[in-house]
């Protein structure tokens, strides 16, 4: 799949994806919302992931196995921010759980978007499954999955890729790893004896590479080679992706601002601005436009009705 580097549509859904989770942070401190977790400072990587992925239903599309950061690519592939806010305000209207599961807890059907679930993780024993149907069907659609550095020391990574390159049974999955250097509040270096996590899949005949997440150009030109591999030799690659967690783990931690991490989206602007590519004043304006956006999507929100007790089943996978 080709698709042009826009740096300027770039900044503009990453300012839009930061937009939702600073006015979802808000919402979780207030009685707007119970819990938030969710993926401020991943947006230079997640934003270019949405753009590249094949969207649609079917074995003909990319099936995603995302965890609960992944915002930022869902805002890029199209979904309205009014959607997760209604998801965090608990009300009916939320398309992916009818107001009864965590904000960033996707499930779309008709974008092959599964279930992302609380247990960390998981979805790395899940996701070789859809890449070997993909596998049977044909075509380029590919598997796609995402999970943290502190969920790759358990078991379900070392499943996917055992599972994803045995021989002549290779399978079409790009498998993430999205490495804030945190396990809620342990250091990576408490928990972890490599540097490297993708360097694991090498044990597994897997390629695998390292971007600098907090770079949008390069994690754009890194994914768009790691998915054009794994599309067009249908085999997988693993990529990680070294990244900021600007608000701590989540609001049970208070979701405050860490100073001392590298903001993704100020650096961006920096670069867009010295490049003449876009104007101090221009990069506010659309900041303000998205920051009023997700104000006035959480007054709509609000006049929703939560969901009724006789919904309970619904939706749900029997």
């Amino acid at each position: 799949m080709t698709m042009a580097y826009n740096p300027i549509q770039i900044y503009k859904l990453m300012a839009k994806a930061r937009a939702l989770e600073e006015r979802l942070i808000k919402m979780s401190k207030s009685d707007d919302g119970f819990f938030w977790i969710g993926g401020p400072g991943e947006e230079a990587f997640n934003v270019p992931l949405g753009l590249l992925i094949k969207k649609g239903e079917g074995l003909a599309f990319d099936f995603l196995h995302f965890h609960y950061r992944n915002s930022a690519t869902l805002i890029a592939m199209g979904v309205p921010m009014i959607d997760p806010i209604r998801q965090m305000h608990c009300r009916a209207t939320d398309p992916y759980s009818k107001g009864r599961n965590f904000v960033g807890h996707f499930a779309i059907k008709e974008w092959n978007v599964m279930g992302v679930t609380s247990p960390i993780e998981v979805q790395y024993s899940m996701a070789p499954g859809t890449a070997w149907a993909q596998k049977r069907y044909g075509g380029d659609g590919i598997t796609v999955v995402t999970g943290g550095d502190a969920g790759s020391a358990e078991g379900d990574f070392a499943t996917c890729l055992s599972w994803s390159n045995i021989k002549n049974r290779e399978l079409p999955i790009l498998i993430i790893v999205t490495n804030n250097r945190y396990g809620i509040s342990t250091p990576f270096e408490s928990v972890h004896g490599d540097s490297i996590i993708a360097r694991r899949a090498e044990a597994f005949g897997i390629q695998w590479d390292v971007v600098d997440g907090n770079d949008p150009k390069a994690s754009y030109e890194k994914l768009q080679f790691a998915m054009g591999i794994v599309r067009e030799e249908r085999r997988p690659f693993c990529l990680e992706a070294q990244i900021s967690r600007l608000h701590g783990h989540s609001s049970s931690s208070g979701a405050n601002r860490e100073q001392s991490e590298r903001d993704c989206l100020i650096e961006f602007e920096k670069v867009l601005v010295n490049a003449n590519q876009m104007s101090k004043q221009e990069a506010e304006e659309i900041r303000k436009t998205y920051e009023g956006e997700a104000l006035d999507a959480l007054k709509q929100a609000r006049t929703e009705p939560l969901p009724e007790s006789s919904t309970i089943y619904e939706g749900v996978f029997k």
